[in-house]
């Protein structure tokens, strides 16, 4: 018997299966510091313990997104480390916050497969959920990647596509967030004026900025998150594949796109839940990131005075700055240069 670990592929997966996923992962500041030298975000109640505490956090948490990453990375060589392509997000719920000590583990389930009609290759769909050392729900989304097959005649025992939430509704969303002062909410040092009131639905905002992907920095990102997909490390492997380089991983895409978000939604501190994204075509390091969003909804929370709910919906592009070309989107025929479609709640400020 082999002690290697090939990977599943395909034909591996059982609708039902539940995946307990390898190497609990501490976080530590240094997580922290070496995010925030990765992508630049600047929201300051993950940036400064100090801000936090003035407005009823204990101390600064993690960036929802490094959250989200490491959750993701424990699942990638069990479910994707032989795939071709993360295709997309559905259901995704920040459920209470972490910080810099918290342990974090990641259960998987898979609940739809759907073979292509190539036979090489299928589809996979899995609900994850991270739990920190205590055992409580931090994260739970589901995405759905393409999967090589290893064997192109093997069948699969049972098929299922998943009917998963356009939106989530308000009232599941804000959990990882406290009650916040909101006497003790400073705008000067938060970089922002603009709160909940300021913004309305169908409202465009260019982030103007644009970053630069480097070979080196997706590659230590992505050893970050402890997420082993061979597409982002082997280019021994991939150069000699469809697009003869390595990709970067998605999820450094939607932290990029956060990061320049910050121009624009300053004080949207806190991502409260993914509806939905996808990857629209892939990106190599060498190119240029730039964002825009637009609202697409406004909504009070539940027994919540202290903060309300945008939707929002950030494009991310490659080698073309957003402002001349927005409204082309609206047809769904993307531009070339569209990278990543995404749509999630913030919480801001009242």
């Amino acid at each position: 018997m082999s002690k290697t670990n090939p990977g599943n592929f395909f034909e591996d997966f059982r609708i039902g299966q539940v995946i307990r996923h390898a190497t609990p992962r501490t976080v530590t500041t240094g997580d922290v510091a070496l995010y925030t030298a990765l992508y630049g975000p600047r929201f300051a109640v993950q940036s400064s313990d100090a801000f936090a505490r003035a407005i009823n956090y204990p101390r600064a948490p993690l960036d929802d997104l490094l959250v989200f990453h490491i959750v993701f990375g424990k699942t990638v060589p069990d479910i994707s480390l032989n795939a071709i392509a993360n295709l997309g997000y559905a259901g995704c719920r920040f459920l209470a916050p972490v910080y810099p000590g918290d342990t974090l583990s990641t259960v998987s389930e898979v609940i739809g497969l759907k073979e292509n009609s190539n036979r090489k290759t299928g589809v996979v769909y899995v609900r994850s959920t991270g739990y920190n050392q205590d055992g409580a729900e931090v994260l739970d989304y589901v995405r759905w990647v393409m999967v090589r097959k290893s064997d192109e005649s093997a069948g699969i025992a049972d098929e299922h596509v998943p009917e998963l939430p356009a939106v989530l509704a308000p009232d599941v969303i804000g959990a990882a967030v406290p009650l916040l002062d909101g006497a003790g909410y400073d705008a000067v040092l938060a970089g922002s004026p603009h709160r909940f009131e300021d913004y309305r639905p169908g409202e465009r905002i260019d982030h103007v900025d644009g970053m630069t992907v480097e070979e080196a920095e997706h590659q230590l990102a992505t050893r970050l998150y402890q997420n082993t997909a061979k597409v982002h490390f082997n280019q021994f492997t991939e150069g000699q594949g469809r697009f003869g380089r390595r990709l970067i991983y998605g999820g450094h895409v939607i932290s990029l796109a956060r990061a320049l978000s910050f121009n624009g939604l300053g004080n949207a501190f806190h991502v409260a839940a993914i509806n939905g994204g996808r990857h629209v075509a892939p990106l190599f390091a060498g190119m240029t990131v730039f964002a825009w969003s637009e609202v697409l909804d406004t909504a009070d929370l539940p027994g919540r005075t202290d903060v309300g709910a945008l939707r929002i919906r950030t494009v991310a592009t490659k080698d073309r700055p957003c402002a001349d070309f927005p409204h082309r989107l609206e047809t769904g025929d993307y531009d070339p240069s569209v990278i990543l479609d995404l749509d999630y709640w913030v919480l801001i400020p009242r």
